[in-house]
């Protein structure tokens, strides 16, 4: 099955730009305040909130799947932009996991997030280098 996503980005005032997904979901792009209005993230800040979203998205659907449930879940992630490559070039995820089951599952739902994270899959095929520390509590 081919599913087609899509999105319009229109210029909304100088460097600001509204992106919607053509579903009624939509978002103000900006840059800093050096160079625009700082109304909203950088196209590159987007991707990575979309990249911590997703995990987290994939993480709790995995979870739900095996029946596990979350009493809590917090993604960070620190992405390094290099001004030699002039994009992401590395990934840090600090993955906080409040659940009462066993650690060996939220391995084995971590291991199926990482496999099954669509935007993850991009960051991946760009060469991002992605380091992962999952933190599990009761």
């Amino acid at each position: 099955m081919v599913q087609k996503l899509r999105s319009t980005a229109k210029l909304v005032k100088d460097l600001r730009i509204a992106v919607d997904n053509g579903r009624a979901h939509s978002v103000c792009l900006d840059l800093p305040p050096e160079l625009g209005t700082d109304m909203g993230p950088t196209a590159l800040e987007l991707g990575v909130m979309s990249y911590a979203g997703c995990f987290a998205t994939i993480f709790a659907l995995m979870a739900k799947k095996m029946r596990v449930q979350l009493k809590d879940l917090e993604v960070k992630l620190e992405a390094v932009k290099s001004d030699e490559v002039g994009t992401v070039t590395e990934a840090a995820f600090n993955i906080f996991v409040k659940t009462d089951a066993a650690e060996e599952t939220v391995q084995r739902i971590f291991k199926l997030t990482v496999e099954n994270c669509p935007v993850g899959k991009l960051f991946e095929k760009a060469g991002v280098k992605v380091s992962y520390n999952i933190k599990t509590e009761k």
